[in-house]
């Protein structure tokens, strides 16, 4: 049925989270992923 671990997970986090919860993780995401690249953009250029 599945072929491994991973796509086991991955269709049991697809079943038990909803849409919004889904959206709200992403966004979270991003919004770390917007921090971290903005503090290092910073750091280089405070250090040049």
């Amino acid at each position: 049925m599945f072929e491994s671990l991973a796509e086991q997970m991955k269709h049991d986090d697809a079943v038990s989270t909803s849409p919004q919860q889904r959206m709200t993780k992403w966004a979270a995401i991003a919004v770390v992923a917007v921090a971290v690249f903005g503090a290092l953009y910073y750091a280089i250029q405070a250090l040049g």
